[in-house]
């Protein structure tokens, strides 16, 4: 598939479900842990340097924050998980709206669970996968930080978290660009099947 950039504007942060857009299009979510560079991601992907605020310090984004592509459907940046210095009731609220919205929204035509290359698949990252395949949602991996491994290394990695998820993985570098072409396409994918 042939991507062409995608035109992509902030519509909003929300923080309760009831607050989310009421229309019919459909919404690919980006979930994983605080760090693991969503935002980032988001960024490379539009091709928008500041569309997503990035931050060196974890746990910044703690709204579901509304991306409308190409004018038909959303991207949904959820708040990362797994971040130690958040106080345990912050933890618990993001927990409760990312649950939420999981578990609410029937416009959600998949999501993009994103892994650090140099980390172990947390329980909180099977969970989502487990969720994905019990509700019969499609899914996506995105191993992160992918330059930061040898190519022998990285390959390894990847195949790991496909055996390990059951869901294809897709490795991405923020600093050399690699995979974007290949996680635009399958977030296009995901859009098509949906519609």
């Amino acid at each position: 598939m042939v991507v062409k950039e995608l035109d992509c504007r902030y519509i909003g942060s929300f923080y309760k479900y009831a607050q989310l857009p009421k229309d019919n299009r459909p919404q690919v979510a980006f979930a994983g842990r605080s760090n693991v560079g969503k935002s980032s991601l988001l960024n490379k992907l539009t091709g928008r340097k500041k569309l997503a605020k990035v931050s060196n310090t974890p746990g910044k984004t703690r709204s579901l924050n509304f991306y409308l592509v190409n004018d038909r459907f959303y991207f949904v940046d959820l708040p990362g998980y797994g971040y130690a210095r958040a106080s345990k009731s912050e933890q618990r609220d993001w927990a409760r709206l990312i649950e939420d919205y999981l578990e609410n929204s029937d416009r959600l035509a998949g999501l993009v669970v994103l892994l650090d290359c140099r980390r172990e698949i947390t329980e909180q990252d099977a969970q989502l996968f487990e969720w994905l395949a019990a509700k019969e949602l499609p899914g996506i991996a995105v191993v992160t930080k992918a330059d930061k491994l040898r190519r022998d290394k990285l390959n390894r990695k990847v195949r790991d978290v496909e055996t390990e998820t059951g869901f294809p993985a897709i490795p991405f570098s923020i600093v050399t660009g690699a995979g974007k072409r290949e996680v635009q396409s399958a977030v296009l994918a995901l859009v098509e099947k949906y519609q």
